[in-house]
């Protein structure tokens, strides 16, 4: 169960070396399954966007089904299994790390199948090169947090419209 609140900082240049740190790891314990590099993703990935202090990261692996020694080896690591809602539908996987209720990172695992995947990079490219929505999403993420700091579906779907809006326009969608 997650008992960090909602809170929005501002942004940290500290934030990618924590994603490589925890990139270097990962990379060397999720070798067989991996498919590309791990990716800093979400938030904490723009510079100056500020955020929920959770590095978001990305691996992409062959087949879900294929991944049963993963969590063990992750568990060696300090990494824990963290199911976040729709994970199973979405044959996906959430890992955390130090601590389920009070995570710095969050890993998830998909397959390169995914369709969703690409829209995650693409979401963060253009945050990182339009400083005009990258400052509109920041202002949205600041608004939901602060109705009400605890409900994390609410403060995900509040800012869904604006996600949604931003790949209809790069064309993902």
């Amino acid at each position: 169960m997650r008992l960090d609140r909602i809170a929005i900082l501002d942004y940290d240049p500290a934030w990618p070396l924590l994603f490589g740190e925890q990139r270097e790891r990962l990379e060397t314990v999720l070798q067989p399954w991996l498919v590309g590099p791990i990716e800093h993703i979400g938030s904490t990935s723009v510079p100056g966007l500020p955020a929920k202090p959770i590095i978001d990261m990305l691996a992409r692996v062959h087949d879900y089904d294929r991944c049963e020694g993963m969590l063990p080896r992750l568990a060696e690591v300090g990494w824990l299994s963290a199911p976040e809602p729709g994970d199973a539908a979405e044959r996906k996987r959430s890992v955390c790390y130090p601590r389920v209720e009070y995570r710095s990172h969050h890993l998830h695992v998909v397959e390169q199948r995914w369709a969703g995947w690409p829209t995650l990079l693409a979401f963060r490219d253009h945050l990182r090169g339009c400083a005009e929505d990258r400052d509109a999403y920041a202002r949205i993420k600041r608004q939901l947090a602060a109705l009400d700091d605890q409900d994390r579906p609410a403060y995900r779907a509040g800012k869904a419209p604006f996600i949604t809006e931003v790949l209809r326009k790069l064309g993902t969608t």
